[in-house]
């Protein structure tokens, strides 16, 4: 829908939207969070770990039951809701800025670099909340099985990281945090405006997508993300997994990653964040 359709079309109340898009984001975590979990095991895991997404899948099933595939779900099933509407509103925040800076502009429809911009802002207060949600669950994600695991929960890892080395413990990884969803989200916003306007009929309008076409736009927006934000969330996931003191900063993981693996280990979890992403987006 162009902004100038938005302007006559009725405005969906905030508690509306804050709730839809809570359901979606709870929906999104229920469906990838086994292949979130994939991906950050094989991230953080020394290389031979594991063969693929599937190994993961098998080990954490021997290991920990069906269970064992959603360890670390709390934080982010809980946190999903207000990240999203915090997401969608700084991104709607976005877009105002740029129509604020282009007064004499002849067409309200955003360009590309328009939208990108609105998308990469988006993440920055998003990445307030993402930060210490991450980490939280990135520490329950890795941490052992049986009698190798060191936390009961969210609380425990909240409790154990502010003791560790306080809130700065717990924010650990914001800059690695924005460094992925600040492209990521350009590519995601871009793409998915992209997808969704050609998908609309000759003369029509967004309002006249059917669901199944909205899932697709949304899938294949979460696909372009993906793309470009895995290597930054192989630093992000590292830092976030890895004792106190082991790494000075994002640019310290990117060093010793580049010196002990070379540039492919960027790449590391990109089959089960690409199996994560249509699914879980389009959801």
């Amino acid at each position: 829908m162009s902004s100038s359709e938005e302007k006559v079309a009725p405005q969906t109340s905030a508690v509306k939207s804050f709730l839809s898009g809570g359901f979606g984001g709870i929906a999104a975590v229920l469906v990838g969070h086994p292949f979130d979990l994939a991906k950050v095991r094989i991230q953080t895991s020394p290389d031979g770990a594991y063969k693929g997404t599937a190994d993961v899948f098998k080990k954490t099933l021997k290991a920990d039951g069906f269970r064992g595939l959603y360890r670390g779900m709390a934080t982010p099933l809980v946190g999903v809701t207000p990240i999203f509407a915090v997401s969608f509103w700084a991104y709607d925040m976005g877009k105002k800025i740029v129509y604020a800076a282009t007064p004499s502009r002849t067409s309200q429809d955003l360009t590309i670099p328009e939208l990108a911009f609105a998308g990469f802002f988006s993440a920055v207060p998003t990445t307030l909340l993402m930060s210490p949600s991450e980490r939280i669950k990135v520490v329950l994600q890795t941490q052992g099985s049986g009698a190798n695991k060191l936390y009961n929960g969210p609380v425990d890892v909240v409790r154990a990281l502010y003791k560790e080395g306080g809130l700065a413990s717990i924010f650990r990884g914001t800059g690695a945090t924005l460094l992925r969803d600040g492209p990521g989200s350009a590519a995601y916003f871009v793409a998915y405006e992209l997808i969704k306007k050609s998908l609309i009929p000759e003369g029509g309008k967004a309002s006249d997508l059917n669901p199944f076409t909205v899932m697709f736009a949304g899938g294949m927006a979460g696909v372009a993300m993906w793309t470009i934000a895995i290597p930054p969330d192989v630093l992000k996931s590292r830092l976030q997994s890895a004792p106190a003191g082991t790494y000075k900063g994002t640019a310290d993981v990117l060093r010793i990653l580049l010196k002990n693996e070379g540039p492919q280990a960027l790449f590391k979890g990109l089959g089960p964040a690409m199996l994560r992403a249509f699914p879980a987006n389009a959801a």
